[in-house]
């Protein structure tokens, strides 16, 4: 079995994250096989158990990568880029759209069944974190707003999962149709921003949410 310099490994890592981009954004997990990644990256296949124990461990390393590079870029975009909530969030909505319809390594995995093969590797508890970890990084200006009733709905956290949750829209055009999409996008992002930052005065939650 082969050793490698710290370097070595880095540009191993680096090369087996490039073949994995290639062909997950094409074929998706579950037709993509390990030979596949080792040809590509230039290493036996046994070398690929010494830095992955699986193609779903490449796979999520390889998204935590990409997170880390894009978290910032969608706050430049959105939250930090405007002190009206509405605005912010309509910009937070589409930008997340956006990547969502342009990176094929997440189309590949919300269309495909490979969803489920990555929820098998983790537990309930793990999945859970999962889900609280994926509204964190904007979390902290909804509960801004919150605190000064610029935002209105149960709790920040309900208001956070529920902008998330809003972004899924876009793996469903095949069910409004692709001509129409655009024009519902639209008219969905709209009332989300406006729904959530709008009379806030008269919302059922503003007279206690501070209890």
């Amino acid at each position: 079995m082969p050793t490698f310099t710290d370097a070595k490994r880095e540009r191993v890592r680096e090369s087996l994250r490039d073949a994995g981009r290639e062909f997950f954004g094409r074929y998706g997990i579950d037709k993509t096989t390990i030979s596949e990644l080792t040809k590509t990256a230039e290493i036996g296949k046994g070398t690929f158990y010494q830095f992955y124990d699986s193609k779903e461990e490449l796979y999520i390393d390889i998204i935590e990568q990409y997170l880390e590079e894009y978290i910032p870029r969608l706050l430049s975009n959105s939250f930090e880029a405007y002190d009206d909530p509405e605005k912010a969030i309509e910009a937070y909505l589409e930008e997340s759209m956006d990547e969502l319809n342009s990176n094929p390594l997440l189309r590949q995995l919300f269309l495909d069944d490979d969803v489920n093969q990555l929820l098998e590797q983790f537990s309930d508890e793990e999945l859970s974190e999962g889900h609280e970890r994926s509204v964190e990084f904007f979390l902290p200006y909804i509960e801004q707003w919150y605190d000064e009733s610029k935002v209105t709905g149960p709790d920040p956290e309900t208001i956070a999962h529920t902008l998330r949750l809003v972004t899924r829209l876009e793996f469903s055009k095949e069910h409004v149709g692709r001509e129409r999409y655009p024009a519902v996008r639209d008219t969905l992002i709209s009332a989300v921003a406006a729904g959530i930052t709008d009379g806030t005065d008269e919302s059922p939650y503003s007279e206690d949410h501070h209890e």
